[in-house]
C-alpha cells in the first residue's frame, strides 16, 4: 500500500501524541506516602497564622501536620462523587448539588447530595483553625489522667443521658434496670476500646441526639426489638422509610453477615445498651482510630494512607458538616469540665496546591459582597476578627487600633455590614465594617528585585523576591514578564522556571503606573552525557582519525571537551579529537566534560600493522573516508553484496551496530561494521553509513521518518553515527526538518538520497 505524504506526516504526528499521552499518564499515577511533622513551624504559612493565635491562649496544645501528599483538586473531585457527602434538604441551594436529575433527590430521608462549595469549605482545615472547631482534629485516644466521669457528664449535659441510670428493653419487651449511669458505661467502653470517652459521648450526641427515644436506641423498632446502636454503625443510607436506622439495627443484630470472630470482637449482638456502647466503641477504635483515622476529620474524610486500602472509601459519616458540628460539641464539653488547659495533640491534614484563600461557608451569600482591594486600618481597640460576617461566628483573633489589613470583599448587606479582610500576618476573616477606616490611595514608587542566584540550572525553579515601596501602596498588583520565554518563564507569583540555556531579562511592572524593575537571568544547562560515533576503532601506524563527539543536551552551556589518551606512545589525541596512531598496541581515548570529568565516554583504539593497497581494495561505488564506508547502493546492501565489492585475501566479517555477526543474506545498515580479520584477529574495522537509514535497519522508510522526528523534537536523541546518517545534505549540521523532508521525498520516490 502506498501512502500520500500528508498521510505519512499525519501518522507520525499521531504516534508522537500517543507517546506523550502515555508518558503523561505514567507521570500522573505516581502517589507519595503521607508524612507527619510536629510543630507549628512545620505547617504551611497559611496554617501557621491561625495556629499561633490558638497557641497564645493554649500553649499546652500541640499541633501535628499530616502532609497527605494529595492534590487538593483531586481530593475534591473524589469527595464530590454523588452520595458521598450529604446536607439536610432544607439547606439553601449553595449547600446542595444542583446537577439536573440529582438536585434535591433524597439520598437518605431528609438528606441530599452536597455542592462542591460545601465540600471545599468543609474539607479545608484552615476554615476551622479556631478554638471551638479545632477539635475535629483532636487525636482521639483514651487518657486516664484527663478522662473522667465528671467530664463525660458535662458533655452529656442537656440530654436525657445526663446523670441518668441505664434501663433498656429485652427482645421480649421486659425492662432491665441497671445501677450504672450512661457515663459509667461510656467510661468503661473507653477503657476497653482505648478511645477517648469524651469523643464517645460527643459521638452519641451527634448520632442519636439528646433523647433516649431515638429509634436507634429505643429497643422498640419492629423487627429489631431489644437491639441498640448508639453510634449508628452500619446505618447506610436508604430510600426506604427508616432505612438507615434499620440498616444500623441489622448490624447490631448480626453484623450484616460478619464472621463469628468479628461478632465476638464487637460483642455482637448488641442486645444490651452496655454491649452496644462498648462494642460500638471497639468498632470505632479498631476500624478507625487505631488504623490512622484517629481524628473526627479523618473518619469523615479518608485521606490518610496509614490505613492499607483505597482512599476516600472508608468514611464513617455522610453529613459533610459532621466533623465541624462534633468539634463544637467536644469543645463545649471540655470547656464545661475545665479541661481546656490539659495537654492535647491535634493532627491537621495538609494538601498540595491548596487555594491561597479558603473557600467560604455556603451560608455566606456572595451577593452580599463586592470584590475589593482597599487598604484599611482598625480604628478602635479590642476588635474581633471572625470566621463569618456576624457575631454568631467564632473568633479567630482580636486586633487593636491602627492594625493594618487589606479588604478582600466589601460588605453591602442590609443592616450590619461586614467586610472580608486579610491581615498583614495572613489571617483571613470578617470584621464589622464600622471598625475599619480606608487608608488614602498610595501609589507604588519603587520596585526592587532580588534572587538567591541570577544563574539558574536548566529545569530548576527559583522564587523572585519583590519589594514594593512604600509597602502600604493601595494597588500592589504586578505584571511579570520574560524577554525570552524560550530561556526562562515567570508566573504571576514570581516563580522563575529555567527552560534552556541562555539569557532572559525578567521585568516586573506595577499594574497601576509605569514603575518597573528588571533583573537579568542566566540559565545554565549542564552536560549530562557525551556520545561518541565510535566505541572501538582499528588504525594503522601513521594513520589519523577524527573521533566525533556529541554533547547532551544540545543546549549545554559549556560544550568544551577534554581528550586524553591512556598511552601517548601507542596513540595520541589532539584537543579537536584527531587521533594519531604511533605504534602497535591498544589504548583508550577518554573524552570528558570540561565542567565535570565524571561525565565522559571512551573509545578503544587498536593500532595494527599497516596494510598495502594490494592487501585490501574497495570497488565502486563504495567510498572509504578514513574508517567510514559510504556509497552503498541501498537496493543492494546484503552482506554478500558488500563482500563482493571488497577485494582481499583476508577474512571479511560484517556485524550490525550491536556487534551481532550478520549472515550473507542479511541486510547491512548504518552502524554496521566491516571487519578484516586474519586468524581470528581483527586487522582493520570500517563503519558503514547509509544516509537516510537512521535506525540501522538498512532500509529507508517511514520508521526512519518517525525516529528522526523524535530526535528533532528531543523526545529521543540519536546516537552520533545515526545523527551523521540523518544529515542527508552532508553539511555537518545537526539534523533538521530539511533532512526530514529529504527522507520523505525519497520514500515517495520524488528524489533519491545520494550516498
Amino acid at each position: 500500500m502506498i501512502y500520500s505524504s500528508k498521510e505519512i506526516v499525519k501518522n507520525i504526528f499521531l504516534c508522537i501524541l500517543l507517546i506523550c499521552f502515555l508518558l503523561l499518564i505514567a507521570f500522573n499515577i505516581e502517589i507519595k506516602a503521607s508524612t507527619k511533622k510536629d510543630g507549628i513551624e512545620n505547617f504551611p504559612t497559611s496554617y501557621q497564622v491561625y495556629l499561633k493565635e490558638i497557641s497564645k491562649k493554649h500553649p499546652n496544645w500541640k499541633f501535628r501536620a499530616l502532609y497527605t501528599n494529595l492534590n487538593w483538586n483531586d481530593v475534591i473531585t473524589k469527595e464530590t462523587e454523588y452520595g458521598k457527602n450529604l446536607v439536610p434538604k432544607n439547606y439553601s441551594d449553595r449547600w446542595k448539588n444542583t446537577t439536573p436529575g440529582q438536585y434535591n433527590v433524597e439520598v437518605d430521608s431528609g438528606w441530599v447530595d452536597s455542592s462542591k462549595q460545601a465540600v471545599e469549605y468543609s474539607m479545608d482545615p484552615r476554615n476551622f483553625l479556631n478554638e471551638a472547631r479545632l477539635f475535629q482534629f483532636e487525636t482521639l485516644s483514651y487518657e486516664a489522667s484527663t478522662n473522667n466521669l465528671d467530664g463525660i457528664e458535662k458533655i452529656l449535659y442537656g440530654t436525657e443521658f445526663y446523670n441518668k441510670k441505664v434501663s433498656y428493653l429485652t427482645s421480649t419487651g421486659s425492662t432491665i434496670n441497671m445501677n450504672e449511669k450512661y457515663s459509667d458505661l461510656i467510661l468503661k467502653a473507653a477503657k476497653t476500646s482505648k478511645v477517648s470517652p469524651y469523643h464517645l459521648a460527643s459521638r452519641i450526641k451527634q448520632e442519636v441526639g439528646p433523647f433516649l427515644s431515638h429509634s436507634s436506641i429505643s429497643g422498640n423498632v419492629e423487627g429489631y426489638k431489644g437491639l441498640y446502636n448508639f453510634y449508628n454503625i452500619g446505618a447506610t443510607s436508604s430510600s426506604e422509610p427508616m432505612g438507615a436506622i434499620k440498616n444500623g439495627l441489622q448490624y447490631a443484630k448480626d453484623g450484616k453477615g460478619a464472621s463469628a470472630s468479628t461478632k465476638t470482637k464487637y460483642l455482637i449482638p448488641w442486645n444490651t445498651k452496655e454491649k452496644a456502647i462498648t462494642g460500638g466503641a471497639i468498632f470505632i477504635g479498631s476500624s478507625y482510630i487505631n488504623v490512622g483515622q484517629n481524628t473526627i476529620y479523618l473518619q469523615k474524610f479518608d485521606v490518610n494512607d496509614d490505613r492499607s486500602g483505597t482512599l476516600f472509601s472508608h468514611q464513617y459519616m455522610t453529613n459533610v458538616l459532621a466533623p465541624s458540628s462534633e468539634a463544637k460539641s467536644i469543645y463545649s464539653g471540655y470547656q464545661k469540665s475545665g479541661l481546656l488547659n490539659t495537654d492535647m495533640t491535634f493532627t491537621i491534614p495538609v494538601y498540595n496546591n491548596m487555594p491561597s484563600i479558603p473557600t467560604q461557608s455556603p451560608n455566606i451569600n456572595p451577593n452580599d459582597f463586592s470584590n475589593d482591594n482597599k487598604k484599611l486600618y482598625c480604628n478602635t481597640d479590642n476588635v474581633n476578627i471572625r470566621t463569618g460576617p456576624s457575631t454568631s461566628y467564632e473568633i479567630i483573633t482580636t486586633i487593636n487600633k491602627n492594625t493594618k489589613m487589606t479588604r478582600i470583599r466589601k460588605g453591602k448587606q442590609s443592616g450590619e455590614r461586614w467586610d472580608q479582610v486579610i491581615l498583614d500576618n495572613g489571617i483571613v476573616g470578617y470584621i464589622y465594617q464600622k471598625y475599619v477606616t480606608e487608608l488614602p490611595d498610595v501609589q507604588i514608587q519603587k520596585i526592587e528585585l532580588s534572587i538567591e542566584n541570577t544563574t539558574i540550572i536548566k529545569g530548576e525553579s527559583k522564587q523572585l523576591q519583590v519589594t514594593i515601596t512604600p509597602p502600604e501602596a493601595s494597588n500592589q498588583k504586578l505584571i511579570y514578564s520574560s524577554s525570552n520565554v524560550q530561556v526562562a518563564t515567570i508566573d504571576d507569583k514570581g516563580n522563575i522556571k529555567a527552560i534552556k540555556s541562555g539569557k532572559s531579562t525578567i521585568t516586573v511592572k506595577a499594574q497601576s503606573n509605569s514603575v518597573q524593575a528588571q533583573i537579568d537571568i542566566n540559565v545554565y544547562s549542564p552536560v549530562t552525557k557525551i556520545n561518541l560515533d565510535q566505541s572501538e576503532i582499528y588504525m594503522e601506524i601513521g594513520d589519523t582519525f577524527k573521533i566525533n563527539s556529541v554533547v547532551e543536551p544540545n543546549d549545554a552551556s559549556d560544550k568544551t571537551l577534554i581528550y586524553k589518551s591512556d598511552d601517548e606512545q601507542v596513540a595520541a589525541v589532539q584537543e579537536n579529537g584527531i587521533i594519531t596512531a604511533k605504534q602497535e598496541g591498544k589504548v583508550n581515548i577518554t573524552v570528558s566534560s570540561n565542567e565535570n570529568n565524571n561525565i565522559n565516554a571512551k573509545c578503544t583504539v587498536n593500532v595494527v600493522r599497516p596494510m598495502t593497497d594490494s592487501e585490501i581494495h574497495f570497488d565502486n561505488p563504495l567510498k572509504v573516508n578514513s574508517l567510514e564506508v559510504s556509497g552503498i547502493d541501498y537496493n543492494k546492501n546484503t552482506v554478500t553484496d558488500i563482500k563482493e565489492k571488497i577485494i582481499t585475501n583476508y577474512e571479511i566479517e560484517i556485524v550490525d551496530y550491536q556487534n551481532n555477526v550478520l549472515k550473507d543474506t542479511d541486510i547491512v545498515g548504518t552502524g554496521s561494521k566491516i571487519r578484516i580479520k586474519e586468524n581470528g584477529e581483527i586487522l582493520r574495522q570500517y563503519q558503514i553509513i547509509i544516509y537516510g537509514d537512521v535506525d540501522g535497519s538498512g532500509t529507508i522508510d517511514s520508521v526512519d521518518l518517525l525516529v528522526l522526528q523524535r530526535h528533532i523534537l528531543k523526545i529521543k536523541l540519536l546516537e552520533p553515527i545515526f545523527r551523521k546518517a540523518a544529515n542527508i545534505d552532508k553539511n555537518g549540521n545537526e539534523p533538521s526538518s530539511v533532512d526530514l523532508l529529504l527522507i520523505q521525498r525519497h520514500i515517495l520516490k520524488l528524489k533519491s538520497i545520494e550516498q
